[in-house]
């Protein structure tokens, strides 16, 4: 990657619209990412993050507006950088484990078998398993495994948590901060702020389908003297 790649934001939104129909999902919203940072995407259920995530890895495609990741619209030149964790399991349940680190290892060279080896030791998860035996929450790490996995510029992570018990998030969180690469930025989408707050450097807070907010973790403690769960819980009233 040359210098002048370099120099280019990561990701940028710029003035999007989206419509599913007559229902507009997306208002003219724009937003930037750099490189090098947890940047967390914010805000109630249908306020659009799932919309933007899509965007991203070119699974809806915007009525107006531009999308740049790296400097490029989303594409096939886009989707080997980009490392993209849905809400939704889709593993198939009849694969082991070990086949599906053998499939994303034949399909993104960036993919690194022995981080992922590492992280499926560290969870106590036999490779030898095959998913159906596995509990939900099993294979959602599964999953994230396979997707930190790769050395990718940008981690697209949409609820990397929601389904994960309690005592198994704090290590879930350490695995992402320990495991992306450091010259790209991960974009988490999620609802459990309290739990995930302390990983993130920014925030962009999403309403009506416009970026109402996008700053740094450390200047809205600075400026408003609260936590990011305090300030969406005010901004939002939950």
């Amino acid at each position: 990657m040359d210098d002048m790649t370099n120099e280019l934001p990561l990701l940028e939104f710029r003035n999007v619209v989206k419509n599913y129909g007559s229902k507009r999902v997306l208002d003219d919203i724009s937003f930037t990412i750099g490189r090098g940072g947890i940047v967390g995407l914010l805000g109630p259920n249908g306020s659009g993050k799932t919309t933007i995530i899509k965007l991203i890895n070119g699974l809806l495609v915007p009525n107006m507006g531009e999308i740049l990741i790296n400097g490029m619209p989303p594409s096939k030149d886009t989707a080997v950088i980009v490392s993209y964790l849905p809400e939704r399991n889709y593993l198939p349940d009849a694969s082991r484990v070990c086949d599906l680190v053998d499939f994303f290892a034949d399909f993104y060279r960036d993919f690194d078998r022995v981080k992922a080896s590492e992280m499926l030791t560290r969870l106590h998860i036999n490779p030898k398993d095959r998913m159906r035996t596995l509990s939900k929450g099993t294979k959602e790490k599964v999953q994230l495994i396979l997707v930190m996995s790769r050395r990718a510029l940008l981690y697209v992570l949409d609820e990397p948590i929601g389904g994960v018990d309690p005592a198994a998030r704090d290590y879930i969180l350490e695995t992402i901060l320990q495991n992306y690469n450091e010259s790209g930025s991960i974009l988490i989408s999620t609802h459990l702020i309290n739990d995930i707050e302390k990983v993130l450097d920014d925030v962009i807070f999403l309403s009506e389908g416009k970026a109402a907010l996008c700053a740094s973790v450390a200047s809205i403690r600075e400026k408003h003297n609260m936590t990011v769960d305090e300030l969406f819980r005010e901004v939002y009233r939950c």
